[in-house]
């Protein structure tokens, strides 16, 4: 099975960007789908945004407009852009595939707070 690392969380104030990355160890070329996920603390953990690999996104509607996700098939890596950042999005972000997951990563932690 395929395993990832998260990075690129950190603190932000609201309105702010970050851009955070995922990096796999294998090919993701034969999954279908990857998404991002987010979890916030005594909360389930939530799909906030999805891309195939032909390309085609969906997004929850909490980040629609805000984020942009994006997957490189020859590097093995799926990117999350975040902009316009509200305290709301404070969670722990991971990276898997929709509708068959791998093993899960430790995740990276986003804080929007002033």
């Amino acid at each position: 099975q395929v395993q990832f690392v998260e990075s690129g969380g950190g603190l932000v104030q609201p309105g702010g960007s970050l851009r955070l990355s995922c990096a796999a160890s294998g090919s993701i070329f034969d999954i279908y789908a990857m998404g991002w996920y987010r979890q916030a603390p005594g909360k389930q953990r939530d799909l906030v945004a999805r891309i195939t690999s032909g390309g085609i996104t969906n997004y929850a509607s909490s980040v629609r407009g805000r984020f942009t996700i994006s997957r490189d098939n020859a590097k093995n890596t799926v990117s999350l852009q975040m902009n316009s950042l509200k305290p709301e999005d404070t969670a722990v972000y991971y990276c898997n595939g929709v509708g068959a997951w791998h093993y899960w990563g430790q995740g990276t932690q986003v804080t929007v707070s002033s």
